[in-house]
């Protein structure tokens, strides 16, 4: 009876910790200590775009599927105070309003295009709130940052006005952007790293319904895109049979199931090469040797990717404290973690396989599909 007793009080210590050490894991290091501001200084064939349309958890996931679109990041906008908290902007009292900063390509997808995708994730006759969140911080906004965005804007919104689409005057403003304050970590892809909670305020919020009550159909837009999009873009899950006919062992144990390779003893953990890294298994570019540095690890380090449409982030609790996987956008390719004890400025450290990994040497990229990454490469 006592062995039953005992064994029952393990198992329910067990559950209880494995719910509630990533809570509090959370709970204290992801404290609210204001924001930052970020300037949209973008390299490569990037450009930015701002939309507020209530509270960004839902803004980021229309924009960040969208082919062409590197990534959406969650912040605050609009208002005279520096640095405002999460806290500071949900009490009203900042003039912030919720926005997501979008970096898009635009020889994938246009401006207009993310026009359109933004009107059809907003209620665009209600500038009190949005949906469940009232006040003006969830407001909507087209935030422009020249002239040539403005134009396009005013012309969207014309044209949604005289579509007859919405019984009530269309009262969303385009403002000129002035600071975007990045929001906290916690709050950055919130539908990725919460899905479940992100899933049950969202289906509480109203926001689906309206968009179906008004959109129908014709809710999901879909961009034009590229008439020649490159190989990586393009790539189709493999069988496991198929990899493993072209990978190396290693190559497979890394990328398909996991596995860490030796450190110093890979090909480019010492690599001072000018190039750039990409998928072992679709191509997909990753990494530039501008980036690279000596972690004193013996793995390959770097300091960003080329791109964070290229990767995916996701929290790794296999070893009982809380990690940071990076897996590759397309093929789904584990790479490696990502710490938080890199140089500055931004204090990280992309810990990478490099059986994950194919180093394109800068004389070679043009012939193997890599020319529009030369000028990066080259800096």
């Amino acid at each position: 009876m006592k062995k039953w007793l005992t064994g029952g009080f393990l198992l329910i210590v067990a559950v209880l910790g494995f719910i509630f050490i990533p809570i509090m894991y959370d709970y204290f290091m992801n404290r609210s200590y204001g924001s930052e501001a970020v300037e949209a200084d973008v390299e490569g064939p990037w450009e930015t775009a701002v939309f507020a349309g209530g509270c960004f958890w839902c803004m980021e996931p229309p924009f960040e599927k969208i082919e062409g679109v590197d990534k959406a990041v969650s912040g605050y906008t609009g208002g005279p105070e520096e640095n405002p908290s999460y806290e500071d902007v949900a009490s009203g009292a900042t003039g912030h309003v919720e926005a997501v900063q979008v970096t898009f390509d635009p020889e994938l997808v246009g401006y207009e295009e993310l026009l359109e995708i933004y009107w059809r994730q907003i209620d665009p006759t209600d500038d009190e709130g949005q949906f469940v969140d009232r006040g003006y911080q969830y407001s909507p906004h087209i935030f422009v940052q020249d002239d040539e965005q403005r134009e396009a804007a005013e012309a969207s919104k014309n044209d949604l006005e005289t579509s007859g689409r919405f019984s009530d005057p269309i009262v969303m403003d385009i403002r000129e952007l002035d600071t975007f304050y990045v929001a906290e970590d916690y709050h950055q892809d919130f539908y990725k790293e919460n899905p479940v909670r992100y899933e049950f305020y969202r289906s509480n919020s109203g926001r689906d319904e309206f968009i179906d009550e008004h959109w129908g159909e014709e809710a999901e837009y879909e961009t034009a895109g590229s008439s020649n999009l490159p190989f990586w873009r393009q790539y189709e899950p493999e069988t496991e049979e198929e990899l493993r006919e072209r990978l190396t062992n290693l190559q497979y144990e890394v990328t398909q199931e996991d596995a860490t390779e030796p450190a110093y003893q890979n090909a480019y953990w010492d690599n001072t090469d000018d190039g750039i890294y990409v998928d072992i298994v679709s191509g997909e570019p990753l990494f530039r040797s501008a980036d690279q540095y000596d972690s004193g690890t013996g793995w390959p380090s770097f300091t960003k990717p080329i791109a964070e449409e290229f990767i995916e982030t996701r929290a790794d609790w296999s070893m009982l404290i809380k990690r940071t996987e990076v897996r590759s956008t397309y093929a789904d390719s584990h790479l490696g973690h990502v710490f938080e004890d890199g140089p500055e400025p931004d204090g990280l450290r992309y810990c990478m396989n490099s059986a994950a990994m194919k180093f394109i040497p800068l004389e070679d990229m043009e012939a193997e599909g890599y020319g529009d990454y030369i000028e990066i490469v080259e800096q």
